[in-house]
């Protein structure tokens, strides 16, 4: 075991609460353990073991990413994810391979819906892994993936390439899967903030589930 994974689980094993535990783990459908760490004092414990350890003063680590995400308890991969979002701006394009990893193994919506964002900070800073990654994504088998192609831009507001926002959709309207479903009305709706008359267009000339309707037209009068 490294010293960064021995300094972390002893903080967040100081900090373990069984009354927040049981309820964590039940919003998240009994997916994963907790610790009850909830995430204000998360996000402490995360200051205090960056600052004890200077780990971000060195280069990005995968492998101490990978003993986060191999642990029981799901706090740990906040923490993997938190310790990644620190140095995406400064990583190299073959991370998206990475992240794609991250996003198919132990995967659900807390853990996915945080790394679309830093795939979509790598997107922004090497477009070119829109075709050699992220298109594939986008008709996946594994609909995380195709969730996170749908999310991937959903901060770019008005940098969102709409066509390729748009195509992703059409590619997956027809999914009976709900976290498809509620991934495009999600990502209409914030799309809307930018342009809400194309997206209004888009609802009304295309085929979509009624909870990607409703989720997409929330701020469309």
């Amino acid at each position: 075991m490294s010293h960064e994974i021995e300094v972390v689980t002893t903080l967040f094993e100081g900090n373990r609460n069984e009354e927040n535990s049981g309820p964590m783990k039940k919003y998240m459908k009994d997916h994963f353990p907790f610790l009850g760490i909830k995430s204000p004092l998360r996000k402490e414990l995360e200051k205090q073991f960056f600052k004890e350890t200077e780990i971000l003063k060195r280069p990005f680590n995968q492998d101490f990413v990978i003993s986060l995400w191999e642990k029981d308890e799901r706090e740990y991969q906040y923490t993997a994810i938190t310790y990644t979002g620190k140095f995406i701006k400064k990583l190299p394009k073959d991370v998206i391979q990475f992240l794609g990893g991250l996003i198919t193994t132990k995967s659900w919506w807390d853990s996915v819906d945080s790394i679309a964002p830093l795939a979509g900070e790598l997107a922004k800073k090497y477009p070119e892994l829109i075709n050699e990654n992220i298109n594939q994504w986008s008709v996946d088998d594994n609909f995380w993936l195709k969730r996170t192609s749908i999310l991937f831009q959903l901060k770019y507001k008005d940098q969102t390439n709409e066509a390729l926002l748009y195509d992703y959709i059409v590619k997956n309207a027809d999914s009976k899967e709900f976290f498809i479903q509620k991934a495009i009305g999600w990502a209409l709706r914030e799309y809307s903030k930018t342009n809400p008359v194309s997206v209004k267009e888009f609802i009304r000339d295309n085929q979509l589930a009624p909870l990607s309707i409703r989720e997409g037209s929330k701020y469309l009068s």
